[in-house]
């Protein structure tokens, strides 16, 4: 029988459409649904409301308005920063620097350009998941044209020093790419402080629609078109809008950017409290990653001696939706390669959950989910063919 109560802690996979947001975007399904490139009054309407919506994004980041090219994702946004800085610096050089852990869009977009006769060097990070900037400074080479670096992990919400980063970058004249589509929303962006040159972002992120992202393009990156057609998006990527993605996206970006400092300490404050009652109430956890320099609502925790698909598949049967890693990649039985990255051991990387927070989060909520998580490790450990004593 299924479960009456619902309760969602996997806000990193994807969020739920603000009201306020889909409020927004209805009338762009049917009275205002004119082409953006259409010279008549609906049309100018859909272009209007597509360029409040790219100053509501570039608000929420510190950019300008001209800097933000709308995608269809997160993933398109990492594709098109990476592999046409690739192509278009390839004169200069064919080699790009970024980390183990990064998000597949990112990496699987290096290996294609491994393919391609680009070398990659791939950093390692610490057991808390941050690269080192020195060995990032000893990588780069004369023929080095881009370095990408996720803001926040996906997995173990570990934040990067993404500013010293691209000071270095910059020390060295090599461009700077940032996926942050975990960390939109979710802490203080100014990409002009920062100093990146460009920076991925995704909607469904921050309670908006799926099927929209964007890429902040500093002035003066002259990024090579990515989709050829007509003349959207300043030229750089053709095909008529998502409209209604697009207007959904800028809205939640303005509900964003209103409330991100109540945002924050809310989601930290439920975190904590969690990880808290998780150490008090279960032995034989381990917190992956650093608790301070981290995603607020963020909290990867390994459960040793047990399977953390059993654990998930116990969870959802009361009603409880969490996740063994990234959403992108749940469908794969190979161990995290993020927490691989960090050093957890492979005998116990198959026990990690990855629980995260979001506005819609009560404390109700995570008091029901402790008592079910605690049962449902008890059940596990006690039909478990491996135990402390085994060496596990």
């Amino acid at each position: 029988m299924e479960n009456e109560r619902k309760i969602y802690l996997d806000y990193s996979a994807t969020t739920p459409v603000k009201e306020a947001v889909l409020a927004e975007m209805i009338p762009y399904f049917t009275e205002r649904f004119g082409n953006p490139s259409s010279l008549y009054t609906v049309g100018q309407d859909s272009k209007n409301a597509i360029s409040v919506a790219r100053e509501r994004v570039a608000a929420l980041i510190g950019a300008q308005p001209g800097e933000i090219y709308f995608t269809s994702s997160g993933t398109e946004a990492d594709n098109w920063a990476v592999i046409e800085t690739a192509h278009a610096k390839a004169a200069k050089g064919r080699h790009i620097i970024t980390s183990a852990i990064e998000h597949h869009a990112l990496l699987h977009s290096c290996e294609h350009l491994e393919k391609e006769g680009f070398e990659v060097t791939y950093l390692g990070v610490d057991a808390e998941g941050f690269i080192s900037l020195a060995e990032l400074e000893a990588a780069i080479r004369p023929d080095t044209t881009l370095i990408s670096i996720m803001f926040a992990n996906n997995e173990v919400g570990t934040i990067q020093p993404v500013a010293e980063i691209a000071q270095i970058a910059k020390a060295h004249g090599v461009l700077f790419h940032t996926d942050a589509v975990q960390a939109l929303g979710n802490v203080e962006i100014d990409v002009k402080a920062l100093g990146v040159d460009m920076l991925s972002m995704s909607g469904h992120k921050i309670y908006g629609p799926k099927g929209i992202g964007a890429l902040y393009i500093r002035r003066g990156v002259n990024l090579p078109t990515h989709m050829y057609g007509g003349g959207q998006e300043s030229g750089k990527r053709a095909g008529t809008e998502n409209l209604t993605g697009i207007v959904g996206f800028g809205k939640a970006a303005q509900l964003s950017k209103e409330n991100l400092a109540a945002h924050i300490a809310k989601l930290t404050e439920l975190r904590n409290y969690f990880v808290e009652q998780v150490q008090a109430r279960i032995q034989d956890v381990q917190v992956n990653g650093n608790l301070e320099r981290r995603l607020p609502g963020n909290a990867n925790i390994t459960f040793k001696y047990i399977e953390g698909e059993a654990l998930l598949l116990l969870l959802d049967m009361k009603g409880i939706a969490v996740s063994t890693g990234s959403a992108c990649s749940s469908a794969s039985l190979t161990p995290s390669h993020v927490l691989s990255a960090l050093g957890v051991p492979w005998e116990i990387i198959h026990g990690s959950i990855r629980f995260t927070v979001g506005d819609f989060t009560t404390k109700e909520d995570l008091d029901y989910t402790l008592d079910a998580l605690t049962e449902a490790v008890a059940k596990l450990r006690s039909i478990s063919s491996v135990s402390k004593d085994s060496g596990w």
